[in-house]
């Protein structure tokens, strides 16, 4: 390290941000790189600490101080391949990653984290300008044949690993545009997509075939998959939004969210969809309930659309703006504010609606009650403190759950735990044979860092399961 005290005297200084005026114009990305020379100084924060909890916070294990460091003294090169040694897709975790490494870094402790995430996607995009990043192709090749179902950050990061162990992979992806929860879930104002398709024409370049607008378990079925397979890795998320049975849900107007998120993304795209199945939040007035990342990206689209106004609902008490001291190195539970909560809308806690009303078959208001923790865990209505808010356009970000159950997995076999996720044991098996599951299918929705993560250890454990056979399948 140059200065082992740069960090008592360099502050922080938080990543950089296009205007509001202007971004809520467009559907570009919200921030801006910083200048080479800046970066360098902020990487040097990262101080002699002995022992990184960053690399513990993060859960792909990143060599976060090696990194800083090599920024710091300049070495890009060398940075872009200690990144690359833990994690296959840097620039998605720069763009999007939450960074719980920062929230354990040793200095936020009692002062301001080490600007990491901002790093590493300077890093990777450093690589990119500079053509460092290449496809790496095997130089052997095992005569095995692995399937990947979903082509999200999962199953990309299976697919990479296992086909740079040698494999033969093939990426199964029921949409017509590779990516995934990156691609119909995540707007653009978040991640461009040229992004993912410019990571995507690597793993081509490395002989992954991918296989979009084909939904596996009709064909292929489950039965082709595993005869023509030695493996089958399940990366298909979970989408199956989860539903607010209250009275009058069945109006016209209320939507999960990820149907309006798709929709948007398709049309940012450059798709065109028939009138009658658009929903749109132009003009209107919305009411998006839950106050997580998807109700964020909701509100950000519905902002750029011109909503007549909108409001972010939470059944949850409202979280601290400072976490507790004792948190630390672990996630903590504060508030989150989005880029997108600067641009518009109105958001409230302790919040529940119990149920809807309508005109002519379409929703118009909502009926909601406060609530208040109970001493012993969870929430009770308070009397007296029923309302009513008019909607015209109701999202429902109250979160997943679990994979969508279709003919694949019936006919697979696999089995299902308690949280709805897909049953599986420390090895990313499932209950039916040379069945694997990874990411979101397994952990429940969670955060890309984590896909990534489970990608790679999947793909570890059925590298080493086929290395260990000796008896190739039929097919």
């Amino acid at each position: 390290m140059a200065d082992p005290k740069a960090f008592l005297k360099v502050p922080r200084r938080p990543p950089l941000k296009r205007p509001v005026h202007e971004r809520v114009q467009d559907h570009r990305h919200v921030y801006v790189p910083r200048p080479t020379d800046e970066l360098r100084v902020q990487a040097s924060r990262c101080m002699d600490c002995g022992v990184p909890f960053c690399n513990t916070g993060c859960p792909l294990g990143n060599l976060i101080p090696d990194w800083n460091d090599l920024v710091h003294r300049d070495r890009w090169h060398a940075a872009i391949d200690r990144l690359h040694m833990t994690n296959n897709f840097p620039e998605f975790t720069g763009f999007l990653c939450p960074a719980p490494c920062e929230s354990a870094c040793v200095l936020a402790r009692d002062g301001d984290a080490v600007t990491i995430k901002e790093i590493e996607l300077a890093i990777v995009e450093r690589a990119f300008e500079e053509g460092w990043i290449k496809a790496r192709p095997p130089r052997t090749h095992t005569g095995r044949r692995v399937a990947i179902i979903g082509s999200g950050p999962a199953g990309l990061a299976g697919a990479q690993q296992l086909r740079r162990a040698g494999h033969e992979v093939v990426v199964f992806e029921k949409d017509d545009r590779l990516g995934g929860l990156l691609r119909y879930g995540i707007p653009d104002f978040k991640l461009e997509k040229w992004v993912i398709d410019r990571r995507i024409d690597i793993l081509r370049e490395e002989g992954i075939t991918f296989a979009p607008s084909t939904f596996a378990g009709v064909s292929p079925t489950a039965e082709d998959l595993t005869r023509d397979f030695d493996a089958v890795l399940l990366a298909v998320g979970a989408l199956e939004g989860r539903e607010l049975p209250v009275p009058g849900r069945e109006l016209d107007g209320i939507h999960l969210a990820m149907s309006y998120l798709t929709q948007r993304n398709r049309q940012v795209a450059g798709d065109t969809l028939p009138d009658g199945r658009r929903i749109s939040a132009r003009g209107k007035r919305v009411v998006i309930l839950g106050g997580g990342d998807t109700s964020a990206d909701c509100l950000g689209f519905a902002t750029r659309e011109g909503a007549a106004s909108i409001q972010v609902l939470t059944h949850g008490p409202r979280p601290p703006d400072e976490p507790h001291p004792l948190e630390w190195p672990d996630w903590p539970f504060v508030l989150r504010t989005y880029p997108a909560h600067e641009e518009g809308g109105e958001r409230d806690w302790n919040v529940v609606v119990t149920h809807f009303s309508g005109e002519q078959g379409g929703v118009r208001k909502l009926h909601t009650q406060r609530v208040k923790r109970k001493s012993g865990g969870g929430n009770e209505r308070v009397a007296g403190t029923e309302s009513e808010i008019d909607a015209d356009l109701v999202l429902l970000a109250i979160g997943f759950a679990g994979p969508v159950r279709g003919a694949l997995l019936a006919d697979l076999g696999v089995g299902f735990d308690a949280t709805g996720a897909i049953a599986s044991d420390s090895s990313y098996g499932t209950e039916a044979e040379q069945i694997y599951v990874a990411g979101d299918a397994r952990r429940g929705a969670s955060l890309i860092v984590w896909a990534i993560a489970e990608g790679r250890k999947a793909a570890a454990e059925i590298n080493r399961v086929l290395s260990q056979s000796q008896v190739r399948r039929a097919g």
